[in-house]
């Protein structure tokens, strides 16, 4: 796949999902670059803001299989992962897959469930792989977890675990649409739009072309100048005094990762800071933990990442 045709097939696709979904652009494009840089999406935000909507949009436009998991006090694992049931005409057992053996999965209100089921997830989402009975299976190509959790409501949930939220690429946001936007979408609805109903999004790509689209943004350029920066950004978390757990190295590949959609969804070989400024909150902001009187204080972990990216130099780089 060649630069051109990444920007134009990008573009598309973030067309055909804002068909469904109105006045959520950034979450458009968070969502559609961290799935294109091979890594799983975190969402946050209050019930009725389309979260489930738009995965489900991604899904229809990359043209990818599509399962939902809505996460339960009593979900179990194996109704994750799948188990070994015993078939009485061979006397031996048979693996019956779970959901999670798509391209798509979404983990609806996933701090619903304990952490036990949580971790369920973690060597999928680190080795794209589920092992059962000892036995490895790989997961179809492309695999991307996409996961919900409401902020306001904490009776009845459970805490993610910092592994876990580690293993998320990035952490997005979803806030309430401004009144125009309101406006349009109850418009919407009233001429008929079923948001259950995506007969009419059409698939830009196939699950080849987006594992092409993945393959191709790993090989856009990225200069030592940016490579220095990114690390600094993220090294700065573990020094700042209100920080009690900074970010690892991992967040440091996942911001480099997530700079090179961006430069190759606007047909650049190279990356330059302008396309890390972007994901830093986004990557950053679920691998902090405040310290217990920065809390008290009512500081945030975005107004941190926020000051540490305004204290740290950006380099100059030229194509």
């Amino acid at each position: 796949m060649d630069a051109n045709r990444f920007t134009e097939t990008f573009t598309n696709l973030r067309s055909q999902m804002a068909r469904v979904v109105v006045g959520q652009e950034e979450l458009l494009d968070g969502v559609l670059g961290a799935v294109l840089a091979r890594g799983h999406v975190l969402v946050e935000g209050a019930p009725g803001l389309g979260k489930t909507l738009v995965a489900r949009a991604l899904a229809a436009a990359l043209g990818c299989t599509f399962k939902r998991i809505q996460f339960t006090p009593d979900l179990m694992p194996s109704d994750v992962t799948g188990s070994s049931i015993l078939d009485r005409h061979t006397s031996g057992f048979t693996f019956v897959p779970g959901p999670i053996f798509t391209q798509l999965l979404l983990a609806d209100e996933i701090n619903r469930a304990p952490a036990k089921t949580q971790s369920s997830l973690l060597e999928a989402m680190q080795d794209r792989q589920v092992t059962v009975d000892g036995v490895s299976r790989q997961l179809p190509a492309p695999f991307a977890v996409i996961a919900t959790q409401n902020p306001v409501e904490s009776q009845g949930t459970y805490p993610l675990p910092e592994a876990q939220l580690d293993r998320f690429l990035v952490k997005l946001t979803v806030a309430d649409p401004p009144a125009d936007v309101e406006r349009t979408i109850v418009r919407n609805h009233a001429q008929g739009f079923d948001p259950a109903d995506l007969s009419t999004l059409t698939a830009v790509t196939t699950p080849e072309d987006v594992v092409e689209m993945q393959r191709h943004a790993q090989t856009i350029r990225v200069d030592d100048a940016i490579i220095g920066y990114i690390v600094e950004l993220v090294r700065k978390t573990r020094d700042d005094r209100t920080i009690e757990l900074g970010a690892s190295p991992r967040a440091s590949i996942a911001l480099m990762k997530t700079a090179q959609v961006i430069a190759a969804s606007e047909g650049r070989a190279f990356v330059t800071p302008d396309d890390v400024k972007p994901m830093v909150k986004p990557v950053l902001r679920h691998r902090v933990m405040l310290h217990p009187d920065a809390q008290l204080q009512g500081i945030t972990p975005d107004a941190r990442i926020d000051e540490i990216l305004r204290a740290t130099p950006v380099p100059r780089v030229t194509g």
